[in-house]
């Protein structure tokens, strides 16, 4: 589990006054990124990049510009080189959105599909 602060920038807020659905998109990405960046050793992070393949999110309540928003990302289940993430963006204990994604790891030269070393996945997914 790796819990990430977001922050609510100016440019967030759309017409309506809260966050726009289309930025709950940016810090999922940014949440994942930095999860895999934090848990996997410098070498991996080196050799694979990571493409969103999929992002279902499910919105609970709005976000408002000052907020301070933690998302909370759970590593599910890796299957060749899709992982399967859960993300949930909450304010306080009040739940934002929930967010199922899968995401491909490339390998950084090549850019085609890359499995990770089983040690690597071990960090992200512990017995």
């Amino acid at each position: 589990m790796h819990l990430h602060p977001l922050a609510v920038a100016p440019a967030d807020i759309d017409h309506m006054g809260h966050v726009n659905n289309a930025v709950y998109l940016s810090w999922v990405q940014e949440a994942v990124v930095a999860y895999w960046e934090k848990v996997a050793p410098a070498e991996a992070v080196g050799q694979h990049l990571w493409v969103a393949l999929k992002h279902e999110i499910t919105y609970r309540r709005p976000a408002f510009l000052d907020d301070a928003i933690i998302a909370t990302v759970v590593a599910e289940r890796v299957q060749g080189a899709r992982a399967f993430f859960s993300t949930l963006i909450k304010r306080g204990e009040e739940v934002l959105a929930e967010v199922q994604s899968t995401w491909c790891s490339l390998d950084s030269d090549t850019r085609r599909p890359s499995r990770l070393a089983r040690d690597v996945v071990s960090r992200f997914l512990p017995d």
